[in-house]
């Protein structure tokens, strides 16, 4: 098949460089059989067609069948060989000493998806230029750099070897051979720790033999990073803890940042000419200069204006609610939103029971005086993740009851626009006034929605984790509301034993709203529906959503109490916005080029 590149032309922002941004579309090498054709054989005649161009249809396919697997496999090798072959193609127009290949060129393994370039780049050394093996392999890790993006076991790639054997034979070879090298390096290192070379070999021969590619990925590079001051640490410390030890010098953090002049610029127009007229220009591209606008969280005219863009912003969100979801939500209320991947260690489980807890307060008391608020979510979720999907349906049957029950009489609004993008995010952040960051301490990575949020004047309500650490040390533990476990409570918890049914049966306010979803009053009477969601939190609760939900509801009640004051309120908006400059993508990019790269900014 051919890679047939896709090319974008990616202006600076007020510079005069240009990137490219290169993308690859699979196509077959003959579009047409025609001597199939004239046999009579129609279909077979452009089957060569549709099965070369579905690698490059749909991105990470779903690979719970043998058939996604090994789509994903060849789209990743696809992808990869495209990419190898156009930057080796660049290097020798002007370059002819592979020993230089390091020097001018560095690639950046995001996650482990790519990680099948390392074997890539040594076949094409070692079989198509005949470098040697220890010429090729000084090359091959002086080019690669690794970023882990998680630290769930389950998200590190593993692959069959026998999907390998079929697919991708020579480089199964490489592999081996690079392991064999290595874990010889390792027994040197630690004699007899059997135990430490079966953890760092890059086949696992549990279960069916595997490729761990994480493995391959920290032997391979030359820097290893995470996208979080905690995450990089942990990943130190435990994902990867023996590449840790015998790697230390890998190892360093690139927190995550996002693009100001996308989330800022294009997404909240009219804040970002009120921080002009107040700070002057040139912010965009120095996001530090944001520390100005501090002193003017104490001028009440500067607050109102805040205020009234905020307002703007909310009524821009709330039409694009009852556009797309045909619910009317009023721009009065709160704008409590949790927009971010559907995976349970992020708990949108969590927020959901904080939701009953407030439906069945107002079922208790109609007369009840609590702040109206519309809960936002947005979400999706890999399409072979079922619980996740169950999840999505539960948020919306949700939804159902309490957007139809008079009693609630508008105080609580639940809406779950579909489909969820960078688009739709440019409409939800600056409109958002509460920012749901309530995933299980040590399971995030960094989080850039996070991020987002807090820049358009967001508060934040959330767990020590991820780039949730970094941004409370930045705007202030005063500005943030803190809830829950943190990493080594949590780790301590698990080892003395955690038993969910324990804190379920002692909480009167959690049993009743597990009770209430269990028995079907969310799901029109059918108590089947959500009863796997709730038998799992009841028998395992992997990601201990009973153990912080007393913290979160108080922690939610202070919320309550502390948006009834307008003003104090604006005041920590202003303050997490005029903090949070950290948090920009240049700063990001800046120490990659730096710290991995060893690039230096072009003179404009």
């Amino acid at each position: 098949m051919l890679g047939e590149p896709c090319t974008t032309l990616v202006p600076g922002y007020g510079t005069n460089t240009v990137n490219i941004l290169r993308l690859w579309r699979a196509r077959a090498a003959e579009e047409f059989d025609f001597q199939m054709f004239d046999t009579g054989n129609y279909a077979q005649a452009v089957e060569q067609k549709i099965y070369s161009e579905n690698i490059s249809k749909v991105l990470y396919p779903n690979d719970g069948t043998p058939q996604g697997r090994e789509l994903r496999l060849r789209q990743q090798y696809f992808f990869v060989a495209c990419s190898l072959h156009d930057i080796i193609r660049r290097f020798r127009l002007r370059n002819s000493n592979w020993n230089d290949f390091p020097n001018k060129v560095s690639i950046q393994l995001n996650d482990t998806h790519p990680v099948i370039a390392i074997p890539e780049l040594m076949r094409i050394l070692l079989d198509e230029e005949g470098l040697n093996w220890d010429q090729a392999w000084r090359i091959a890790q002086r080019t690669f750099a690794y970023t882990c993006h998680t630290l769930l076991p389950e998200a590190l790639e593993k692959w069959p070897v026998s999907l390998f054997e079929y697919l991708l034979p020579r480089h199964l070879e490489i592999i081996y051979e690079i392991n064999h090298r290595f874990l010889a390096h390792v027994r040197a290192r630690f004699p007899g720790d059997e135990a430490r070379v079966a953890r760092m070999s890059l086949i696992e021969e549990a279960d069916g033999r595997q490729i761990r590619m994480a493995n391959l990925a920290s032997v391979g590079s030359f820097a290893i990073n995470g996208v979080a001051s905690l995450h990089s640490q942990l990943l130190h410390d435990f994902t990867l803890a023996d590449f840790g030890v015998m790697f230390p010098d890998r190892f360093q953090n690139k927190t995550n940042g996002v693009s100001p002049r996308r989330f800022m610029k294009l997404a909240n127009p009219r804040l970002c000419q009120l921080i002009t007229e107040t700070i002057g220009d040139g912010w965009l591209n120095d996001m530090e200069r944001l520390r100005g606008l501090e002193p003017y969280a104490d001028d009440a005219a500067f607050r109102q204006a805040w205020r009234e863009i905020k307002r703007y912003n909310k009524e821009s969100l709330a039409a694009f609610v009852q556009y797309s979801t045909q619910t009317i939500v009023d721009p009065g209320a709160m704008m409590d939103v949790m927009v971010k991947r559907l995976h349970e260690y992020k708990r949108q489980l969590l927020k959901l029971l904080h939701i009953v807890t407030l439906y069945q307060r107002l079922q208790d008391n109609p007369a009840l005086d609590i702040v109206p608020r519309t809960f936002l979510f947005g979400a999706k979720s890999a399409s072979g993740y079922a619980t996740a999907k169950l999840i999505i349906k539960m948020v919306n049957s949700v939804a159902e009851v309490v957007n139809a029950d008079p009693i609630v009489r508008d105080r609580l609004k639940v809406v779950f626009p579909a489909n969820f993008n960078v688009t739709m995010g440019q409409i939800i952040y600056p409109g958002a006034e509460l920012s749901e960051q309530i995933s299980l301490a040590g399971k995030e990575a960094s989080g850039t929605g996070n991020m987002k949020f807090a820049l358009n004047g967001a508060l934040t309500i959330g767990t020590l984790d991820g780039a949730n650490i970094e941004i409370r040390d930045l705007v202030g533990a005063e500005n943030f509301f803190l809830f829950g476990l943190n990493t080594q409570e949590v780790m301590d918890l698990k080892t003395r034993g955690y038993h969910p049914y324990d804190w379920y049966a002692n909480n009167r306010t959690l049993k009743r709203a597990v009770d209430a979803i269990a028995s079907g009053v969310f799901s029109r009477g059918d108590a089947t529906l959500f009863r796997p969601l709730m038998d799992a939190l009841l028998r395992h609760d992997e990601y201990l959503v009973f153990a912080d939900f007393q913290p979160y509801i108080d922690s939610q009640d202070q919320v309550d109490l502390l948006y009834r004051d307008p003003e104090a309120w604006t005041r920590m908006s202003i303050l997490n916005t005029a903090r949070s400059g950290y948090f920009s993508s240049d700063r990001t990019i800046r120490e990659y080029a730096h710290d991995i790269w060893g690039l230096k900014p072009v003179k404009v």
